[in-house]
């Protein structure tokens, strides 16, 4: 999904998974930081107050661009905020930084999802999308220094890490205790101030989410992870305890198991 230039328009789309669809997300996100932190003064400097309603595009190819929205009704994607620029004198400049930063991380959303419906996502890929967004910072934590907040808030315990994060015991693969689940742990994303959130292995493992009921509660609860789509999962979720686990050499969650009942 490469977006090319103007106002969101782009080439035939050639993502189907959702996996694809969120390499697009992290492309776009990680142009919008930069307008919005590193890039500041250029931003800000393109947002005339005295110029028609523009938009702020964040582009796969991790670019970004002020202009004004697409003409064509309905638009090829969703459109960002309309007329970022007429605050951009009546408000302190962070606050209005802060303000866009929510509208752009809706607009991420809503075009994530628009794609997962063009695609006929099912509930588990959307699910899954979903999941892998919701590891990664929001672009109004890393403009407002929450993300980092956050992270400095959870060092003291680091010393102690083995205590907060879930038990991920397995029954058939123990090495994998070490390492968090594809599916809590999605590809490296910088921070573009320079922050680089992908260190912070531990707190991506406190992120981890049971593939039944999408939480990370129960973090000293037993869990186990499927042998056939590497997701992590409640015991009680999926009615297996540690003593049932012991006993089985390959774990298939319940919707892998549907799947190939169906087959």
């Amino acid at each position: 999904m490469d977006a090319g230039t103007g106002a969101g328009a782009g080439a035939p789309y050639a993502s189907r998974t959702a996996e694809e669809v969120f390499r697009d997300f992290r492309g776009r996100r990680a142009g919008m930081i930069k307008a919005l932190t590193q890039e500041v003064d250029k931003f800000y400097q393109l947002c005339d107050p005295e110029k028609e309603n523009l938009c702020l595009y964040g582009y796969p190819n991790e670019t970004w661009e002020v202009t004004l929205p697409a003409e064509e009704v309905p638009p090829e994607i969703p459109e960002p905020a309309l007329g970022i620029n007429f605050a951009r004198d009546g408000m302190n400049e962070k606050d209005w930084l802060a303000l866009v930063a929510v509208h752009s991380d809706s607009w991420l959303l809503a075009v994530s999802f628009y794609f997962a419906a063009r695609f006929g996502f099912d509930k588990e890929a959307r699910r899954r999308l979903f999941n892998m967004i919701n590891n990664l910072p929001t672009i109004f934590e890393v403009v407002t220094g929450a993300a980092k907040k956050q992270i400095k808030e959870k060092a003291p315990n680091s010393t102690h890490k083995s205590n907060n994060k879930p038990s991920m015991k397995t029954y058939s693969k123990p090495e994998s205790q070490s390492k968090a689940p594809k599916i809590a742990a999605p590809p490296k994303d910088e921070d573009e101030s320079g922050e680089d959130y992908g260190e912070e292995e531990e707190e991506e493992r406190d992120n981890t989410l049971c593939g039944t009921c999408g939480t990370n509660d129960g973090k000293d609860e037993f869990w186990i992870c499927c042998d056939n789509c590497e997701r992590w999962y409640h015991g009680k979720c999926v009615k297996i305890t540690p003593a049932r686990a012991e006993h089985i050499k390959h774990y298939k969650c319940p919707d892998c198991s549907n799947k190939r009942a169906r087959a």
